[in-house]
């Protein structure tokens, strides 16, 4: 299996907030959760991966909920992008946890290994898919396409 992401948006409080079902390898570990997200957040992602990175010391970061108990959310969701060496490597992390008790819980964490313009052009989908005319983003680090609404 190829390294990849993919993004289904269902119509969900529109233009606000945004019902995302993701699904996600790395090559070796697939993982697929459902989550709700503000909709500003996919224009954020665009303008910081269309640029990154933009220094060796580069990070970005985006998290949802709290994996502290006594926060009582329903969801923990962290991505995180960042320099892997100083040679321009680059990685995706993406770590979700749903919160549940045994013997309901699923929690992941990994990364996807990708080069700058690989990022960049996920950057590029992302703008793209935030203006809510498309119902699928997917994305490898060979290519990417959105799908519109049938």
């Amino acid at each position: 299996m190829k390294p990849h992401l993919r993004i289904v948006r269902h119509p969900y409080e529109e233009p606000y907030h945004l019902n995302l079902v993701v699904s996600a390898s790395n090559g070796n570990l697939s993982a697929g959760f459902e989550y709700y997200e503000n909709a500003r957040a996919i224009h954020e992602w665009a303008s910081v991966l269309e640029q990154f990175p933009r220094h060796s010391s580069d990070v970005f970061l985006h998290e949802i909920g709290s994996e502290i108990p006594e926060d009582r959310t329903a969801y923990y969701f962290r991505l995180r992008v960042f320099n892997t060496n100083s040679a321009g490597g680059c990685a995706i992390q993406l770590r979700f946890n749903n919160n549940q008790s045994l013997p309901d819980r699923e929690i992941f964490d990994f990364c996807i290994r990708a080069e700058p313009s690989q990022i960049n052009r996920l950057g590029k989908l992302l703008r793209t898919f935030a203006e809510l005319r498309h119902e699928v983003l997917e994305w490898n680090i060979t290519e990417g396409e959105l799908h519109e609404f049938s």
